[in-house]
Parts: C-alpha cells; structure tokens; sequence
C-alpha cells in the first residue's frame, strides 16, 4: 500500500563527523561546503559506511582539479582517476572517513578546468534494490532510471541540492574500490520534506528545509 505522507524530496545531506570545524575546512577546500551539512557524531561506525557522495563534472580536467584539492586539504586516494568505458573518474576518502567520487562522462578536455559541480549524488549502498526503490517509489519518488536489482536512480525537483540513488552494496563497494564489510552508524543523515523515516537499510531522514548557503554544524541529536 502506497504512503499517503507528502512525497519525498532530498532537501539536505547531513554528515555526521567527530570534528565538524575540521570537516568544514576540508569541505571549503574540496569545493562542496554549501551542499552539506555537518552534525558532530562519536557513533561507532568501522569499515564501509554503506554510502558515497558523487559529484559529476564536464570533463577530465576538472575531476583532476577537485581531486587534487580534495587530496591536498588531507583526503586519501583510494580509487586514482582513470579512464574507462564510461569517462573518467577517481574516488578519495575525506579525513572524517567520508567517500567521495568524482567523474564524468568525457573522455577529453574542451576547455580550462572549473570548480562548477554539474550535479551532486548520494549513492546509497542497500541489500535489495528492489525492496529499497519501491520503498521510496511508496513515498512519492520518481524512478529516474533503474537497471533490475543493481541501479535505482530517482527524479530530484530543481530545489534539490542533490538526486538519490540505489545500488546493491557489494556492487557500489567494488565500485569504489572498498571492501564491503562494515558497521555501526552510517554517518549521514538526508533532510526530507516528507518528515523523518528510516529506509529498510538504515538510512535515516529528518525533517529539514533545503540547504541553505551555510551549511550547520549544529550538534547531534540525543
């Protein structure tokens, strides 16, 4: 039975870090600061978090230049940029433990490298795609795309700072270049203006109004 709540809208992400004054410094060096907010968090969480944030980008030089910044302000390199059937790309690893991936479909330059961010991802790492996308279909997404029990990705509203998607963990942990073991908390938080919920993996979501130009370090919830 479908969910008669308002339809859901990602509004906001929340990363949950032990020092968000650190997170914040990364975040304005690496070019992202006002898409996310921070929330300071000491929850258990070891290993693969379940998620990545994936910013797409024109072209191989800009992947370069976020990557490169993202490394030079402390992130470790866990996937180098490289081609590949698809375009072009790399993921690194923010020091709050945060994994970021940066690509895009070109395999060459047309011009100068930017900092302009042509969309923003949050991959959600879950057990069945199936269950999680018709999940969140009952709560008033549009399926976007979706490739059987692998892929789900869902229509975002022009307000949203960022689109959601679904991808069996152990395939988005291959993809990354992660092992797939983890536990504990997954140190991100999606507003919704739909109200707070819990996915069938976990995920969590708060009631929030959409991102503004500053992003929060307001503590934890108790």
């Amino acid at each position: 039975m479908a969910i008669t709540a308002s339809p859901v809208s990602v509004a906001s992400v929340t990363l949950e870090v032990a020092d968000p004054e650190a997170a914040q410094r990364f975040h304005t060096a690496f070019g992202v600061d006002t898409r996310i907010r921070l929330r300071q968090s000491e929850a258990p969480s070891t290993g693969f978090r379940g998620f990545t944030l994936a910013l797409t980008v024109s072209q191989p030089a800009t992947v370069e230049r976020f990557l490169g910044s993202a490394v030079d302000a402390g992130a470790t390199v866990i996937k180098p940029a490289a081609k590949s059937l698809w375009g072009y790309g790399g993921v690194v690893q923010a020091p709050d433990g945060t994994l970021w991936k940066v690509a895009t479909s070109a395999k060459k330059d047309t011009g100068p490298a930017t900092r302009e961010i042509d969309e923003m991802v949050v991959l959600l790492g879950v057990e069945d795609v199936k269950v999680s996308r018709e999940f969140y279909v009952n709560r008033g997404l549009t399926v976007a795309r979706s490739f059987g029990g692998k892929y789900a990705e869902f229509a975002s509203e022009k307000s949203s700072p960022v689109k959601l998607a679904l991808y069996k963990r152990r395939g988005l942990a291959k993809d990354l270049g992660v092992s797939a073991d983890g536990t504990g908390s997954h140190r991100v938080v999606l507003g919704s203006t739909a109200g707070p919920f819990t996915d069938p993996d976990g995920y969590g979501w708060e009631a929030a109004a959409a991102l503004s130009h500053a992003p929060s370090t307001a503590p934890a919830h108790s």
